[in-house]
């Protein structure tokens, strides 16, 4: 199918189209002709606004059995996300609910209102066993719109109370408001964090990453949550071979120079409806690249543009998978990464919490 834009650009979002929902039998779509009749006016820049909806869901953890995930609980308190990265992998988990991985993504966001009771209800079960539960699996749990709603902080407050160990990944500064927590939980052993860095270039961020930290700001939020005693680290994702892969020794250096004592790092991978979502902006942005990026892709994903075997659909395979993997591997020894191992405890959970003895911990 051949996708159009509306508009000449769509104001402070990641995707311009709209994708047809693999699970939708109807989709109206536009072909030159049409646009071709529609005014200036029609055609300038646009703004898409934001709607929340609430989500119903009644139970709040996701369970995961994929070998190649190192954790098996995780949270998401939010269904897509305003940060609207083009490349984002939960994307097409937007069509499940009915809308399009697009700018349905960025713009039309699931909330979890309940979350935080949810997950009290859950740890009080005697079915539940304690373990290692992740935010986000899926969508950034500090997306802007928790600067209002505070659903990751309430999650957090849940987890401090009951001694669950909990690690956060983001891309957002706004962690830095949960400090008070994350010292607490950090002095059980109760936690970790990790900022993702895609790109040291501020412009390039603005492209593909519009509503999200700059990255300076990542790395300061880096250096403040270390500065507290925070264990933190850096995930370098997604790689983009032929844009952002020769950044790795870069973005590795400055994390570890803010304090970062660990590193990851995630090759792009384009399921379903991504790829024609950043497949369009690639060829927005970068016209004169655009052939190389999807060539290095294809090259490290079998002539495909995705590959969601186990064990590859991260790292990928081939030439061109090595040497980005080998460079992430010396670029964490000469900087001191992934030294130790983390071990979370689980010895400390508390199931039921009697006001009495809540005032004494």
């Amino acid at each position: 199918m051949k996708f159009i834009m509306l508009y000449k650009k769509i104001k402070g979002r990641g995707a311009q189209i709209n994708p047809a929902n693999r699970f939708e039998q109807l989709h109206v779509d536009y072909d030159e002709t049409e646009l071709s009749e529609l005014t200036d006016a029609e055609l300038k820049e646009e703004k898409a606004e934001t709607v929340f909806l609430k989500d119903y869901s009644k139970t709040i953890i996701s369970i995961n059995n994929s070998y190649d995930i190192g954790f098996e609980y995780s949270i998401n308190p939010y269904r897509g996300c305003e940060h609207g990265c083009v490349y984002c992998y939960a994307r097409p988990s937007h069509e499940y609910l009915g809308f399009s991985s697009g700018i349905d993504f960025e713009t039309k966001i699931m909330v979890k209102e309940d979350a935080p009771k949810l997950l009290e209800e859950t740890f009080k079960k005697k079915s539940y066993k304690p373990d290692l539960i992740v935010l986000s699996g899926n969508t950034d749990c500090y997306q802007p719109v928790e600067r209002k709603l505070k659903l990751t902080r309430g999650i957090l407050e849940v987890c401090l109370k009951h001694r669950n160990p909990v690690a956060i990944i983001t891309k957002n500064a706004l962690i830095r408001r949960d400090i008070d927590l994350l010292k607490e939980l950090a002095a059980h052993n109760l936690t970790s964090v990790t900022i993702s860095i895609t790109s040291l270039n501020k412009d390039l961020i603005r492209k593909m990453e519009p509503r999200t930290s700059t990255p300076e700001l990542r790395l300061k939020t880096i250096e403040e949550l270390a500065n507290n005693n925070i264990p933190v680290g850096v995930n370098v994702a997604p790689i983009i071979p032929g844009l952002t892969d020769e950044e790795i020794p870069a973005i590795l250096n400055e994390a570890a120079s803010r304090g970062a004592q660990h590193a990851g790092h995630i090759i792009l991978r384009l399921p379903y409806a991504n790829k024609d979502l950043f497949i369009d902006w690639l060829k927005r942005e970068f016209p004169d690249r655009a052939g190389k990026v999807l060539n290095r892709i294809k090259e490290l994903r079998g002539g495909k543009l995705n590959n969601s075997e186990w064990g590859k659909r991260f790292t990928g395979e081939g030439e061109i998978a090595d040497a980005i993997n080998n460079l992430f591997k010396l670029s964490c020894k000469k900087y001191g990464l992934n030294k130790k191992s983390f071990n979370f405890s689980n010895s400390l959970f508390r199931r039921e919490i009697s006001d009495q003895f809540e005032i004494f911990t």
